[in-house]
Order: C-alpha cells, then sequence, then structure tokens
C-alpha cells in the first residue's frame, strides 16, 4: 500500500488512553489562602479578620455578607458558622516593611504581612497563629520559641471546665505585642489550618457557643406581664373584701407608681402651658370663647361681631352727561346708596 494517498493506521490511533486526572496546582491554592479574602477572592487589605476556623477575610467582605447573605454565591459553605461580627476576630498584621526585590511580581504573588518577632514572611510556609484575645499575628515557631512549647493537654471533666477550673488551674501568658494575657491551650488560634486541625478548632468552636448562655429577654419580658397581671387580680380581691355585703364594686386596675407619676407630671405641665396661653391672649380672641359661669350663646364663632346678622339693601344710581363736542369723553357717574 502507497503511492494512492491512503495512510496505515497503527495502535496509538485506534486505542485511545484514559486521560490523567487533572491536578491542582498546590502553589496557587497556599497562594490563594494567605493572599487573599477567602470570600470575595480579593486581595488582603486592612481591616482584616479571622474566624474561629483560621480563615482570612476582609471586614468588609463579612459586613456585606451578614447584611446580604446571597451577596456572595457560596457565602453559605465558606462562612455559614459566622452569625455575627462577634463571631470574628480583627487581627493586627505587621505589614512588610521592605519592598520587593524584583519588580515584575505582581502585588498578589508577594508576601504582605511577616511576623513582628522573626520578621518571617507569612506565604503559607511557615505556621502563623494569632491569639484569640487581642488579635496580635505571630509565626508558630517564635511564638514556641519565645513562651516554650505547649503544656501537656490533661482530661478534665466537663463539670470543671464549665466551672472555670480549668482556667483557675493554668498559667496564663503574657502577649510579646501588646502584654495581654493569654491561655496557651485555648487561646492560639491556627490561621489556614490542615483539614485534621480544623475539624478539631470547629469541634472547639462548637463547644464554646454550647457554653454561651441562653438569651432570656422573652422570658423576662413575660415573667414582667404575669407579675403585672397578679398584682391585678390581686388589688381587686383586695377590692371585693373591703366592700359591703350587698353590694358589687368594679374592679379597678393597679397602676405602675411610675406611669402615675409620668402622667400627673404631664397634666401639670399641660395644665401650666394652658394658664400661660390665656394670660397671652388678646380681647379679640378672649370674646371667641366661654367661661364656665357664661350663658350658652345663641351665635356662634363664625358669625359672632360680624356682619352678616344683618340684611344689608344696597342701591346704585348712575348719571351719564353727554359732551356734544365730544361724545366719547363723557362722564359716567356711579352713586351706591346702603339702605
Amino acid at each position: 500500500m502507497g503511492n494512492d494517498g491512503g495512510s496505515i493506521p497503527d495502535r496509538r490511533d485506534l486505542v485511545k488512553a484514559r486521560p490523567k486526572a487533572e491536578q491542582a496546582d498546590k502553589a496557587n491554592q497556599v497562594r490563594a489562602r494567605w493572599f487573599f479574602c477567602a470570600l470575595s477572592k480579593r486581595l488582603l487589605q486592612q481591616p482584616v479578620v479571622s474566624c474561629d476556623l483560621g480563615k482570612l477575610y476582609n471586614k468588609d467582605a463579612i459586613i456585606e455578607y451578614l447584611l446580604d447573605k446571597s451577596a456572595y454565591g457560596d457565602g453559605e459553605e465558606i462562612c455559614g458558622h459566622i452569625r455575627s461580627l462577634k463571631d470574628v476576630k480583627t487581627i493586627k498584621l505587621t505589614a512588610r516593611s521592605t519592598p520587593v526585590a524584583s519588580t515584575d511580581v505582581s502585588p498578589g504573588e508577594a508576601p504582605q504581612f511577616v511576623c513582628p518577632l522573626n520578621l518571617k514572611e507569612m506565604n503559607g510556609v511557615q505556621p502563623f497563629v494569632y491569639i484569640r484575645t487581642c488579635g496580635c499575628v505571630f509565626s508558630q515557631s517564635a511564638l514556641r520559641t519565645l513562651l516554650g512549647p505547649n503544656p501537656p493537654t490533661k482530661e478534665v471533666s466537663s463539670i470543671e471546665e464549665s466551672n472555670g477550673d480549668l482556667a483557675d488551674k493554668e498559667e496564663l501568658n503574657v502577649c510579646p505585642q501588646c502584654a495581654t494575657k493569654f491561655s496557651q491551650t485555648s487561646d492560639l488560634m491556627t490561621i489556614n489550618p490542615s483539614e485534621d486541625e480544623e475539624v478539631r478548632m470547629h469541634a472547639a468552636m462548637e463547644f464554646r457557643r454550647s457554653r454561651e448562655p441562653a438569651k432570656t429577654k422573652t422570658k423576662k419580658r413575660k415573667a414582667g406581664a404575669d407579675a403585672v397581671i397578679e398584682e391585678a387580680e390581686a388589688a381587686v380581691s383586695k377590692k371585693k373584701k373591703s366592700s359591703p355585703a350587698g353590694h358589687s364594686s368594679a374592679p379597678v386596675p393597679s397602676l405602675n407608681p411610675t406611669i402615675s407619676a409620668a402622667s400627673r407630671g404631664l397634666t401639670n405641665s399641660l395644665a401650666a402651658e394652658e394658664v400661660k396661653r390665656k394670660a397671652n391672649m388678646s380681647d379679640a380672641v378672649k370674646s371667641l370663647y366661654r367661661g364656665k359661669n357664661e350663658p350658652p350663646r345663641k351665635e356662634t364663632f363664625t358669625t359672632m361681631g360680624t356682619f352678616t346678622r344683618y340684611g344689608l339693601v344696597i342701591r346704585a344710581e348712575w348719571h351719564v352727561s353727554v359732551n356734544q363736542t365730544d361724545p366719547q369723553s363723557s362722564p359716567l357717574e356711579i352713586h351706591l346708596f346702603i339702605e
């Protein structure tokens, strides 16, 4: 075969191999987690906040999400655990003081922040932590060198933890940047943790939320309403007992003394303003009002002291004096008579 324009297919053309699975670029994933906001995917800019899972967000993006949950398509999946601004902490990042050596590096590829203790770049290579009480950010290695290794974890019953015995037994450390006290076992939050570490931080977050006191505002309002009803019923029963037999007395609801004092003060102020207004009133205006001891008037204020009470007859006369030389300039005289 040949010289006829045909071709001979071989095995590579007839058998298609299975395509290899596409693998994500780990460098780009690390850069996206450490240099960009996890919610808006924009470059991190101060102020930056972090949640209990260690993710980094721009604060304006979190506020926009809390105002409108549909502002970002995957907002519920990324930060659905954030209920309000109380669930995030504004972290104190140390900006990079030295400029980037290469001019070809874009802002999204160069690290913006460093550790204030050893000046290591926050680029995802070194693990970083922040203190939950103050928000200061440090390299994990630098903070461990300064404070020493983490104390061994001890199994403590939930009753002791709820009573705060663990916090009393543990010695608190001091932040090297702002001197705020913190617990080395519970207040150090890892930034952008691994999957296993994120599961542990999620469990710790759920445990802290379970210890939060329940809201009792509605219960207090209901208890106050029940107390008012009981007080009114007690006053009614007391009134019935004090009334003579055979005479039924109308139930008198009990009044709050604070409300009674406020109403009396308002009544007195209105009475004083009324007296002041009448004192500055003219005689013409006073004539429109009738005193308590004066007899009632037949006329109303619309006809009082006006000419509409009288019947008027108006008679008009006019005279024309004709000018013989110029008839158009003849004068016209009109006389009105009221009878």
